[in-house]
């Protein structure tokens, strides 16, 4: 089933699920506010028509933008797109958000007639453009079932998590405090090696086959090792993702220090000027309190 698909965002990953979805064969139309992303993509293959000529007949809309105020001024704002799609449309929706606001942008879709299918991803930029996502979605059969064509061209794997907005969003989160903590404790596990002696690029090879590996570990210090901080999920990303964890957890009632430590480093790396960096970046904050020089630094 072919449908006419517009991606809102077209960053890393946005691009590559643009990308991903054009490749099976769907229409498709890229938004972004950097012109540039928008030629780029039409370069690549993507509908030139002006959007706002074809908004009325879109299948599905894929939104990919940072957090839950983009998602909301995307959806609803002074050019918000939910008035104008047809009754039976989706909505993905793919930023990390709270709970209740995946459930709320659900309540205020079903008003107008469209679907909300609360659509967090994971995998990262390169799986993005394979088509290969993880993605932890929740919602109505109806909104799985108008969203498939698209889930199939986006992802490797579609965990349904419920019928009903909100539960997508918590396994995101909890995703999201284990990724963090992850990459924190890649940065302090390889600076202290350099503290013993261990070269960053020995850490990697050993300690990616053996017990104390992780998948962030694996792809993030590598980024260490080459000096390399290309922005492919940026450190400024986890005060926000680690933020909302911790406001669940206060929601709950629950304690997450781990989740809290980790989330001081990524502050102090932003702190530091690196927010625009790769995450693995927050390695410079262990460098710089243990008096060590990473690669690829004078």
């Amino acid at each position: 089933m072919t449908q006419k698909v517009a991606i809102f965002g077209l960053g890393s990953m946005g691009y590559g699920i643009a990308s991903s979805v054009l490749r099976n064969g769907h229409p498709t139309w890229g938004v972004d506010i950097n012109p540039a992303a928008m030629d780029r993509f039409r370069a690549d293959g993507g509908r030139s028509d002006p959007i706002a000529d074809v908004m009325g007949t879109l299948d599905a809309v894929v939104v990919v933008v940072l957090n839950s105020a983009q998602t909301e001024s995307v959806l609803f704002g002074d050019a918000g797109i939910v008035q104008h799609l047809k009754p039976g449309a989706v909505v993905l929706a793919c930023a990390t958000v709270a709970p209740d606001f995946a459930r709320a942008m659900s309540g205020r879709c079903a008003e107008t007639g469209v679907h909300y299918l609360d659509a967090p991803i994971s995998g990262g930029a390169a799986k993005a453009a394979q088509g290969r996502l993880s993605i932890m979605a929740s919602g109505t059969p109806e909104a799985f079932a108008a969203a498939r064509p698209t889930l199939d061209a986006t992802a490797e794997t579609v965990f349904e998590l419920g019928d009903a907005a909100g539960a997508g969003s918590a396994m995101k989160a909890v995703n999201q405090l284990l990724a963090g903590v992850h990459i924190a404790a890649m940065a302090e596990a390889l600076t202290f090696g350099m503290t013993q002696g261990v070269a960053p690029g020995k850490f990697v090879e050993v300690i990616s086959k053996c017990a104390g590996t992780s998948w962030m570990l694996e792809n993030r210090a590598p980024h260490v090792v080459a000096g390399d901080y290309t922005p492919l999920s940026s450190v400024n990303i986890w005060p926000k993702d680690l933020g909302i964890v911790l406001d669940i957890a206060r929601a709950s009632h629950f304690s997450a220090p781990i989740t809290a430590a980790a989330l001081q480093q990524f502050i102090a790396a932003a702190g530091m000027g690196h927010g625009g960096e790769d995450d693995a970046a927050v390695a410079k904050v262990y460098a710089r309190n243990a008096g060590l020089t990473l690669p690829g630094e004078p």
